[in-house]
């Protein structure tokens, strides 16, 4: 048997007790197996890392799956997303979920998270502006005003909860500007987040649906159905954050790659606004 033999990656030492290969000796079987474990610097280290674990709103799901996809191609890093509600998302990271980054929907969780020490200081910032739409499957149903919201002829109308979601909350500050918050209650689907408002406009049980831009950028031409790209002064900005949650180098790369050019190509083409 062969001593114990230690090496160091860089990112990671290995130690190994080497067998002995029989037929050779066992000087000769050490020697070759040490030359096997010689390579093993020359793997990628990555390979031997954990991915980074970022927790991403739903509505960004889709523009994050590009973008870590060019990040991974780029660097050899790896990334995992988990993608939910950002008060989903807040309250698990509160309760010490172990994400590394988190992409939000909103400013103000991130600034919480900052406030509470829960998030690195200076590491926020605003990574895109998202924007609100009206949508329905039906290619007659939403105009390109949004008057179908005053006709009284939709029964069911998706948004995601105002309470937990940033798209939620602005378009339920839409439907207060054009006086019919109080009219639609009873016609109201929540979802908890954009992605399931999404779904249920898609499934049909819901004739149309607050829902993110984005979204529908992603769809293929002839799936749009009828839509109406809300007027960004109907209601709050929907700034998107990021934040570094713990000290984490691969975790800082993200942010950086996130806030380069290739990530704004990639935002833009979705339909987001950049900062």
């Amino acid at each position: 048997m062969c001593p114990p033999i230690v090496v160091a990656t860089g990112d990671a030492t290995l130690k190994a007790v080497l067998p002995f290969f029989p037929g050779g000796g066992a000087a000769a079987s050490c020697r070759f197996a040490l030359a096997l474990l010689l390579l093993v610097p020359a793997w990628p280290t990555q390979v031997l890392a954990d991915p980074v674990r970022v927790a991403v709103a739903s509505n960004f799901t889709a523009a994050a799956e590009e973008i870590v996809r060019a990040f991974e191609a780029r660097t050899g890093h790896r990334v995992s997303l988990s993608p939910g509600s950002t008060g989903r998302h807040y309250a698990q990271i509160r309760l010490g979920a172990p994400f590394v980054v988190f992409l939000a929907a909103d400013a103000e969780r991130p600034r919480r998270l900052e406030e509470e020490g829960r998030a690195l200081p200076g590491t926020r910032f605003t990574y895109a502006i998202g924007r609100l739409a009206l949508w329905s499957r039906d290619p007659g149903r939403v105009d390109r005003a949004g008057r179908v919201l005053r006709s009284g002829h939709l029964r069911r109308l998706a948004i995601a909860n105002p309470r937990l979601a940033p798209y939620g909350r602005a378009a339920r500050e839409v439907m207060e500007r054009l006086g019919v918050w109080e009219r639609l209650q009873t016609h109201l689907v929540r979802g908890e987040n954009v992605a399931q408002a999404f779904q249920y406009v898609a499934s049909g049980n819901a004739e149309a649906g607050f829902v993110a831009w984005s979204q529908l950028r992603a769809l293929p031409a002839d799936r749009r159905g009828s839509t109406w790209r809300v007027p960004a002064d109907l209601h709050g900005a929907i700034e998107q954050q990021a934040v570094l949650l713990r000290e984490d180098p691969v975790g800082r790369e993200f942010l950086d790659f996130l806030r380069g050019a290739e990530a704004a190509s990639i935002l833009a083409d979705l339909g987001y606004d950049l900062p």
